[in-house]
This record gives C-alpha cells, sequence and structure tokens, in this order.
C-alpha cells in the first residue's frame, strides 16, 4: 500500500470514529464519512470491499485504542492519578465539542443497526470495553484490590464514565459528569487506602 493510499485510509477511519462520535452508528452513511476525511466515495470501497461495517469496525478499534493509550498513560502514575487523568481527557472532549461528541464506541454499542444484523460490531465496542476494564483491573490488582473487587470496580468505572458522557450530551452540562468523577474518585481513593 503507497504511503498516499495508507493515509486515505487512515483519514476514512478517523472520520468514521469522529461522525460515530457526534452523530451515532445509524446517522453515520459511507458517503458521509467520505466526505469529512475529503475522499472520493469510491475510495471508500476500494479500502473497505464490506462497506460500512468494516469501517466502522476499524473505526470503534482505532477510537478504543486511542482512549485506552491514553487509560495507559494515565495509570503508570497509579490507580487514583490514572483514573483522574482519564476523567480528564473524557471532561475535555465534551467541553472541547460543546458537548456534542461522546464515546464513538458507545455510539454503535446502544444503536440497533438499520441493516443487517452486525455482530461484529457490537463485537468489536465489546473488546474495547473489556480492553478498558482490564487495565483498570490490572492497576487495581497492583493496588492490592482483590480480583473479584477490581473487576466489579473496574465495570463500574466504565459504566459511569459512559453513562455520565450521555447525561452530559442530553444536559449540555458537564455538571453530571463532575459528580461521578468526584465519586469515583473518592471510591477509588477509600479502596486502595
Amino acid at each position: 500500500m503507497s504511503p498516499r493510499q495508507s493515509d486515505t485510509r487512515e483519514r476514512l477511519v478517523g472520520a468514521a470514529a469522529d461522525m460515530l462520535a457526534r452523530h451515532g452508528l445509524n446517522a453515520t452513511s459511507i458517503r458521509e464519512m467520505a466526505k469529512w476525511a475529503a475522499t472520493p466515495l469510491g475510495s471508500t470501497y476500494h479500502h473497505f470491499p464490506d462497506g460500512k461495517q468494516q469501517l466502522v469496525i476499524e473505526a470503534v478499534t482505532l477510537a478504543g485504542a486511542r482512549a485506552g493509550a491514553g487509560l495507559d498513560r494515565h495509570l503508570q502514575n497509579g490507580t487514583s492519578a490514572g483514573l483522574r487523568g482519564f476523567l480528564a481527557m473524557w471532561r475535555e472532549i465534551l467541553i472541547r465539542s460543546e458537548f456534542h461528541n461522546g464515546c464513538p464506541v458507545m455510539a454503535v454499542a446502544v444503536e440497533e443497526p438499520l441493516g443487517e444484523a452486525d455482530d461484529d460490531v457490537l463485537a468489536a465496542a465489546a473488546a474495547v470495553f473489556r480492553d478498558w476494564e482490564g487495565k483498570l483491573i490490572l492497576a487495581l490488582r497492583a493496588d492490592g484490590i482483590t480480583p473479584k473487587l477490581a473487576q466489579e470496580y473496574a465495570t463500574l468505572i466504565v459504566a459511569s464514565v459512559e453513562g455520565a458522557i450521555v447525561l452530559c450530551r442530553a444536559q449540555r452540562d458537564i455538571a453530571p459528569f463532575d459528580r461521578v468523577s468526584r465519586r469515583l474518585g473518592a471510591m477509588v481513593a477509600s479502596a486502595i487506602g
């Protein structure tokens, strides 16, 4: 693949992730993704012969990896600092986008596809959520939390962050996110002593 072809492919995946975060799964079409990426529509089908499903899976995987890398980076400073950093990252996304952007992974997890059954798309979203939980579990375990409790805290953290994003987008207000962040921070600080 030439550098130019690779750039086109990367732009399409990035555009798909951006559009999923802003508009959701069903409002994101191949045509609009190509337009957002400033690429010819034919390039989309060249790079993604399986169509929208293939592009969405790659976009979810990319978005999940980016957020996961941020989580990894923040967790290097310990669970409490890592959680604060992860929350700050999502808080900035909400504020910078004026509450128009959410989580592209959540977008595909909560919408029923309009076309064919997209189990592969849901599997990609589930894999991202499991990855984030796994990173949190490892950090919590390193801080002495039991495996069962680490799993419960990790699930609670991921679900709480995703839910707070939804509340903020609906209310166009950061207050729900800040309340959830404070409670999660207090919970983790108390758990790890």
